[in-house]
């Protein structure tokens, strides 16, 4: 599948992502892939090996005579993000990534494409079978679970990369370069919470709020789009006027993308069905109006559904849960002032659901800031221990502090401007790249990120340009060369 990309240059690149595409890598099912790569490592006579964990490390010897060149880690992690279309049916464990090419641009069909970070693990590998380059000593780093928990990274052994200059393959704009990002943590929320049968005089209506564009919980956190989890508890904070219940919930699937649909069960008194159908069309005026320009595909329906068979919450239950939900931070929280434009701190509630009474809740915080990130964890704990539930802080990982003064860098700008006549853009970024967990694990590393231009990142409008993509591999080969000569 996917042949077509054979046809793309440069070739070697392309013909890496074709590999990625038809293998399966949703965050915890990287199995697959890391077989095949072991295998093609063996075919070419590379050296591979794994921690503990399970992240993959190849490594390619020097130029010969250019042994006592600093080595170079090329790093990217191997999962991807798996979202589909609502009307799509796709499982990302089993099923291979559909792709085409549309106006210069790499699309797949009603998924996510994986370029994040499918085209810096692909780059890496087309480096290492590339025997035209002059080279130091090379190793590629690729890291598990990426997407779903940073596991990959913060398990990562110490003083396993013999490197001292990582070139971290993440990044997802052209003509920029990033020396800095931010760090985070998962904020896992959860209750048993007390509930009671229908009454004779309750309908089981279906609310349902879809057709936002969704994306990445950090680069796009400042973009003004539509978090689905927020909307539609916005609008049963107003239908709660009417005696409203919750049966159940389910809105978002991945903690660090933005939620595109939610759906609740009610309860709702049948002499309230009226008023609250007569609600809806205002309400969705009212949040179209806000998001127009932005997300203008945001669609409300309420439906009568059979009585499930599961109880709703009581009215007090879910009249505090729904209370809480509408308290909790959402969205930008601060800007930064050092790094002007760049969001400082930001939390993202990815996923909500309820079920038979138990609720769950996976929010993404992150922060420029490591006490910031804290803090606002901790301000969930406050609001959720009101609700007598249970808060607690995962996966935290910390930033990646800016060294403007970098060597590394110096050498990459000058390389950018000589090629593509620019010097690039000098950036930190809203998103957990690896580089802040690497480097607390090797202090001595110097590293920075860069990669082709990527839109619409953990939604299914995820696509590269290919123009990008080449020049993005024309840069990466130039500066390995570079690096493997002492600076002039």
């Amino acid at each position: 599948m996917n042949a077509h990309l054979e046809q793309l240059s440069p070739h070697p690149l392309w013909r890496h992502f074709r590999t990625l595409c038809n293998t399966p890598r949703p965050s915890g099912h990287e199995a697959a892939l890391v077989a095949i790569l072991e295998a093609w490592a063996d075919d070419r006579g590379l050296t591979r090996d794994r921690d503990a964990y399970g992240n993959l490390r190849l490594r390619k010897p020097a130029t010969p005579g250019l042994e006592a060149a600093p080595g170079i880690v090329l790093q990217g992690h191997l999962d991807m993000v798996a979202q589909a279309n609502a009307e799509h049916p796709h499982d990302f464990t089993r099923d291979p990534i559909d792709t085409v090419v549309e106006d210069g641009w790499l699309h797949a069909r009603h998924t996510t494409l994986g370029a994040d970070n499918g085209l810096g693990v692909a780059a890496a590998l087309a480096v290492l079978e590339d025997d035209s380059l002059s080279h130091g000593p090379l190793e590629a780093l690729f890291t598990l679970e990426e997407e779903s928990s940073m596991g990959g990274a913060l398990q990562l052994a110490e003083g396993w990369l013999d490197g001292r200059l990582l070139l971290n393959l993440d990044s997802e704009d052209r003509g920029q370069v990033y020396i800095g990002c931010a760090g985070g943590a998962d904020v896992e929320v959860d209750a048993q919470l007390p509930t009671s049968p229908l009454g004779d005089d309750e309908t089981a209506m279906r609310l349902s709020l879809t057709g936002l564009r969704g994306g990445h919980s950090g680069i796009d956190i400042d973009k003004g789009r539509g978090n689905a989890n927020r909307l539609l508890v916005r609008i049963l904070r107003d239908l709660a006027a009417l005696d409203a219940r919750l049966i159940d919930y389910r809105g978002g699937t991945l903690r660090n993308a933005l939620p595109r649909e939610a759906f609740a069960t009610l309860a709702l008194p049948a002499e309230s069905v009226d008023a609250a159908r007569e609600r809806l069309p205002v309400l969705e005026a009212t949040l179209r109006d806000e998001l127009a320009g932005v997300d203008d595909g945001l669609a409300l329906t309420l439906e009568r559904v059979p009585p499930p068979e599961a109880q709703a919450l009581s009215g007090h239950a879910s009249r505090l849960l729904i209370a809480a939900l509408h308290a909790a931070p959402c969205g930008v929280e601060r800007m930064s002032v050092a790094v002007p434009g760049v969001v400082e701190t930001s939390n993202n509630l990815g996923v909500v659901s309820l079920e038979a009474g138990r609720f769950h809740l996976c929010a993404l915080v992150r922060s420029l800031r490591d006490s910031a990130v804290h803090d606002l964890a901790d301000r969930f704990r406050a609001l959720f221990d009101l609700t007598g539930a249970r808060t607690r802080v995962e996966n935290a990982y910390p930033g990646w502090t800016p060294d403007p003064e970098s060597p590394l860098l110096a050498r990459f700008r000058a390389l950018h401007a000589a090629r593509l006549g620019v010097e690039p853009e000098v950036k930190v970024i809203h998103a957990g790249l690896e580089c802040g967990i690497l480097g607390a694990k090797y202090p001595d590393m110097s590293m920075i990120s860069f990669g082709p231009l990527i839109r619409g990142a953990h939604s299914p409008d995820e696509r590269v340009e290919l123009a990008s993509v080449e020049e993005f591999w024309g840069l990466l080969r130039v500066l390995i060369e570079d690096l493997a000569v002492p600076p002039r």
